[in-house]
């Protein structure tokens, strides 16, 4: 029995990734009060640093716009499965290559992480985010440097795959 490793690991961290952004869907796309929070600490630094308009408008909409892309990538990572799926029932007969997908995915997960890594380390906002007395105690900057890593790895390790043949 051929196990291939590549695959088992992009499989592992496609589920973590899939489950951090799809999870976080609900409180980016309803404007729940951690992420006014969140989003209104870095507005407000970047009102400082880019502009008053550009920082207001990513108090209004940042979540919005991170949370598409977080649904965008999730999709881009499970796009195997389901179209596994929808061959098995008969439904269509294509099957996007997943090793272009988790190069994708992972880069583009990286990407997003690479941004909310950037903004723990640099903004006020803080490795730790501390909202009506409640501490995070550093969980979303772990989950966000935990996906950069392996979203990285992940898309490597499929590359290095596809050169070798």
């Amino acid at each position: 029995m051929n196990i291939n490793k590549t695959s088992i690991f992009s499989w592992v961290v496609t589920l973590w990734i899939a489950k951090v952004f799809l999870f976080s869907l609900p409180y980016k796309f309803t404007l729940h009060p951690d992420t006014q929070h969140i989003f209104g600490i870095i507005g407000n630094w970047m009102k400082g640093y880019i502009g008053e308009t550009e920082g207001s408008f990513f108090m209004s909409y940042g979540s919005y716009f991170v949370g598409i892309a977080e649904l965008f990538t999730a999709l881009i990572l499970l796009s195997p499965a389901v179209f596994f799926a929808l061959n098995k029932i008969g439904v269509m007969k294509i099957q996007p290559s997943p090793l272009l997908t988790r190069i994708v995915g992972g880069l583009f997960a990286s990407t997003i992480m690479a941004g909310a890594v950037f903004f723990h380390m640099f903004t006020p906002l803080g490795i730790i985010v501390i909202h009506e007395g409640k501490s995070d105690g550093g969980s979303l900057f772990y989950a966000a440097t935990s996906i950069l890593i392996l979203g990285l790895s992940m898309a490597l390790l499929n590359l290095i795959k596809i050169k070798k043949g």
